[in-house]
Parts: structure tokens; C-alpha cells; sequence
């Protein structure tokens, strides 16, 4: 268990000899009080390996020494890449490790495009992927504005389990959007990050793996099954692609990315700790997927973090946050996840930061708020 102060307070202390002279937050999500946050896509503290990580920490430096800590080869260390390759299915020359899947979606806008490009995107999706994108001065699509958009570099999609929604692609779907890519040399980038998070079932196979790798490129991320704050995540891609990536100037100079975190995650891998670790996880995101949906009366997700919820008719999110936030709770209204700004008839709702009972009350403080509004 996490036995650390709440999220909001904690703060790195800034040293002068022995006395503090400032304290500086250290994390992005800051609690309000008396606000049941739904809103943040983040893992729940107590659920972060941190002694398991620890322990993977020594075990690596006692067996790999020195090599950890200089520069790395700048595809990634060997045991990461052949445990992904194996685990995976691909061909380990196809893998590059990155600083996460946000670092995967910038290194490939800097290869695939320029400013003023067209990507093509779901709607809704990942509204965090379409700032990156904007960052890049690419202009942004729905893939039924493909008639009008010009010739497009890319489409992106979170096709398993995918945020906002939850819902994952059917097999018709992902059999389609593959030949429409190798028909249209449109590649997809598929951003795969919470494949492994399946409480009902299997996960259904990726776009990479049902196109052999011709016309998908996959992103992948230990973000949500391992923790956030590794910053580490993987590319899998054709090899020409991969030597694109290595030949960057930044990449070069810096022998890699991420270089001692891999070489941890290959060794908690080896281990058989990820898997231990992941059906933990899967056990404990599972009962608090049910608390959130069950307390809602709508359905949950076979895997992920999220629950889409159509709000009732005539109803917007923008005007019920801040009677929900007024009740105790709040969320993320759904013109967020649209390249228009429409969606306002819908809000996300996460159950992966908090336990089971506070989410079935914030799900209560939301039904106080659709009735009181």
C-alpha cells in the first residue's frame, strides 16, 4: 500500500544546506477539496509497483553494472526490445523504445510531416494526441472529410478499448481500415496503450498484427500498466523507419531514450513480475470499472480506463460541469475528444485513479447533479 500524503499535497522540498527553502509541486494531477475527480486519466496510487520496481532497480544494476548508466544503443537496450519482439510478435529491427507513447506521436509527426500536412483522426478520441498534433501544425480531419482534405500523411486511432469511449474497433472494422490503408499507402498509427488492460475476454488483435506490419505503425506505452513516470514506451515499425528514428540528431547525442528505465522494465519482465503485476491490475481496475457502471446503471468497458456517457436529451456537458463540480465531482466534457468541438452530449468519466466505494459515491454526486440541474 502507498502510505504517502494525498496526491494534491505532496511536494518536493528544495534544500539549502539543511533547511527548506521552497517546496515545488512534483505532480501534474492537484485534488480539490471535496471534488470526486473523474476527470483524470491516471493509475490509482496504491496500484503502482513501487517496491516491485525497487527491487527490479537493484536486481538490474547488480546484473548489468555499468552499462545502465551510459549512453545506450539508440534503438533501446537489447532485453527490452527482444522481450517486446517476443511478447509482440515482431521483428525486433521493427521495435524502437521511446520516452513514452506522447514521445512516439511527436517523433513521428517530426518524420512523417510538415507543418500545414493533414492527419486524419477518430472522433471522438485522444484529445491530448490532437494538442500534439496541433503543436505541429498539422491540420486535422475526421476521415469522412478525407474527400476534401488532400492527400493525408497519417490517420491516427485508438482502436482497442480507446479513450474516450471504451469501445474497441469490430473485427470487420479493423480488417477494412487495414486494407484501406495498404490500398491508399495512408498509413495508420495505431496507439495501442491499453491493449493490455482486459477485464472481459481477450483484447482483440491489433491492426499491426493483422497487417503484418504493411501499413500500420503501432505505439505502444507502459505508462498504464507499469506507471506513468517511467516515461517509456515503444514504436513497431518497419526497420526503415526504425533507422530513420536512430538517425536523429537528438537521439544520437543522447544513446538512446530512456536508456536505464528500459533496462529496468526488461529485468521486471524477465522476472515474471509484469505479468504478476498485470493480473493484479487487471483485477483491481475490473472492480472499479463495476462500482463506477453498476452505481450508473450503464455498461462497462471489456478493458481500459474509461466510460462514455451520453448525457439525456437536450442536456451538455459544458453547462453540467459546474453543478457536478458544485455536488462533489467532476469529469471532462466531451467537445473535448472532437476536432469541431462537438460531442458537448457526452462526458468521460474515468475509474482508473480512485477505489471502488469513493467511485460509487462520485457516481451518486453525479446523479444528484443531473436531477438538480
Amino acid at each position: 500500500m502507498n502510505d504517502d500524503p494525498t496526491l494534491g499535497q505532496v511536494t518536493a522540498r528544495v534544500m539549502c544546506k539543511t533547511r527548506p527553502v521552497a517546496q515545488l509541486p512534483i505532480l501534474q494531477f492537484v485534488a480539490r477539496p471535496g471534488i470526486l475527480d473523474l476527470g483524470w486519466g491516471h493509475p490509482r496510487p496504491e496500484l503502482l509497483p513501487v517496491a516491485e520496481w525497487r527491487a527490479a532497480t537493484a536486481a538490474m544494476l547488480d546484473t548489468v553494472g555499468w552499462p545502465a548508466l551510459t549512453y545506450g544503443y539508440a534503438a533501446g537496450p537489447g532485453p527490452l526490445v527482444e522481450w517486446l519482439a517476443a511478447r509482440n510478435g515482431t521483428d525486433p529491427a521493427g521495435i524502437f523504445v521511446t520516452a513514452g507513447a506522447s514521445q512516439a506521436l511527436t517523433l513521428l509527426c517530426q518524420l512523417l510531416t510538415e507543418p500545414g500536412d493533414t492527419v486524419l483522426v477518430d472522433t471522438p478520441t485522444y484529445h491530448l494526441a490532437l494538442r500534439i498534433f496541433r503543436d505541429h501544425g498539422l491540420r486535422l480531419a475526421t476521415p469522412r472529410d478525407l474527400s476534401g482534405a488532400g492527400v493525408a500523411k497519417f490517420l491516427y486511432t485508438v482502436p482497442t478499448f480507446g479513450n474516450p469511449t471504451g469501445r474497441s474497433l469490430s473485427a470487420d472494422a479493423r480488417i477494412s481500415l487495414v486494407r484501406a490503408a495498404q490500398r491508399s499507402g495512408v498509413p495508420v498509427v495505431e496507439d495501442d496503450t491499453y491493449r493490455e488492460l482486459v477485464y472481459d475476454g481477450t483484447a482483440p488483435p491489433s491492426l499491426w498484427e493483422l497487417s503484418g506490419g504493411d501499413g500500420v505503425i503501432r505505439v505502444g506505452s507502459f505508462a498504464k500498466t507499469v506507471g506513468p513516470g517511467l516515461r517509456l514506451g515503444w514504436i513497431d515499425a518497419g526497420s526503415e523507419l526504425v533507422r530513420r528514428l536512430v538517425g536523429l540528431g537528438y537521439v544520437d547525442s543522447g544513446g538512446g531514450v530512456n536508456h536505464a528505465t528500459a533496462f529496468t522494465m526488461a529485468t521486471f519482465a524477465a522476472s515474471g513480475e509484469y505479468e504478476r503485476h498485470l493480473a493484479r491490475l487487471r483485477a483491481a481496475y475490473r472492480e472499479q470499472r463495476d462500482a463506477l457502471a453498476g452505481q450508473l446503471g450503464v455498461p462497462g468497458p471489456a478493458g481500459g480506463w474509461f466510460l462514455w456517457l451520453r448525457l439525456p436529451a437536450g442536456r451538455t456537458g459544458s453547462a453540467l460541469l459546474p453543478v457536478a463540480e458544485a455536488h462533489g465531482v467532476s469529469f471532462v466534457e466531451g467537445s473535448r475528444f472532437t476536432v469541431d468541438g462537438s460531442g458537448d452530449d457526452h462526458i468521460r468519466l474515468s475509474f482508473s485513479m480512485l477505489p471502488p466505494a469513493e467511485l460509487a459515491e462520485a457516481a451518486r454526486r453525479l446523479q444528484s447533479a443531473l436531477a438538480a440541474d
